[in-house]
């Protein structure tokens, strides 16, 4: 798998991620150059060098003038995430779009959250965009792939964790205690969470709405209800 970009590379680099080699461009700034240089060799990666128009012929994407090449992602179990000390993962009902994914797993990464759990059907994987997307946050998520998005909320409840639903006319979640070894689920574009996935939820939670859209962005509204769990598991 082919990631690029400074934040995408570098976190990779700094992480226990396989990296098989890492090309860029010469026009780079001297300081990018110089502290890509030292991840490589701290780690022993291969790195080339190219001209900046043998780099963007080779490279036409959105670069930023640095492209590693990477195992595929290596995906974690369900059972490894539910070790946690403290639980808080992410599960993600039918989201099809990698833009999304990779802004959620950037939002996911910031708020701590200890994991993602994402279908193997009816979903997107991990891949090129979403690493782009992610902005780096790849690198230090982990995310695992299982065959049914339901048996894996019936996982996570066995396990001691309170599984929540994030879905328009939920309770307010303002009003809702999400502390403690908590997993919320968030819907897919359009569709949003599944009847199934409400049904075995321990309830459901909305963002209050007060224009005349009544519905968010999945990335967004992951941001805004992860972020409601981080204040109070603060105690604010």
């Amino acid at each position: 798998m082919k990631i690029f970009g400074k934040n995408a590379v570098v976190e990779a680099l700094k992480s226990n991620q396989v990296v098989n080699n890492v090309v860029v461009s010469a026009s780079l700034p001297t300081s990018i150059l110089q502290n890509i240089e030292f991840l490589c060799k701290k780690r022993n990666i291969k790195l080339q060098k190219l001209a900046k128009t043998e780099f963007n012929t080779q490279h036409p994407e959105n670069t930023q003038g640095i492209v590693a090449f990477v195992q595929d992602f290596n995906y974690t179990e369900l059972e490894e995430l539910l070790d946690a000390e403290d639980v808080f993962l992410v599960l993600l009902d039918g989201v099809e779009d990698p833009h999304n994914l990779g802004a959620i797993i950037r939002v996911a990464e910031c708020a701590g959250a200890t994991g993602i759990v994402i279908p193997k059907n009816r979903s997107v994987q991990v891949n090129e965009t979403v690493a782009r997307v992610s902005a780096g946050a790849l690198s230090h998520v982990k995310i695992a792939r299982v065959g049914n998005l339901h048996d894996a909320i019936d996982k996570i409840k066995d396990s001691g964790a309170f599984v929540y639903a994030a879905d328009m006319d939920g309770e307010n979640m303002y009003q809702t205690n999400l502390e403690g070894k908590i997993a919320v689920v968030i819907g897919g574009e359009g569709k949003g969470v599944s009847a199934l996935s409400r049904k075995k939820a321990d309830g459901v939670v909305s963002i209050p709405m007060f224009g005349k859209v009544n519905s968010l962005n999945a990335s967004v509204s992951a941001g805004i209800v992860l972020y409601e769990v981080v204040r109070q598991r603060r105690g604010e």
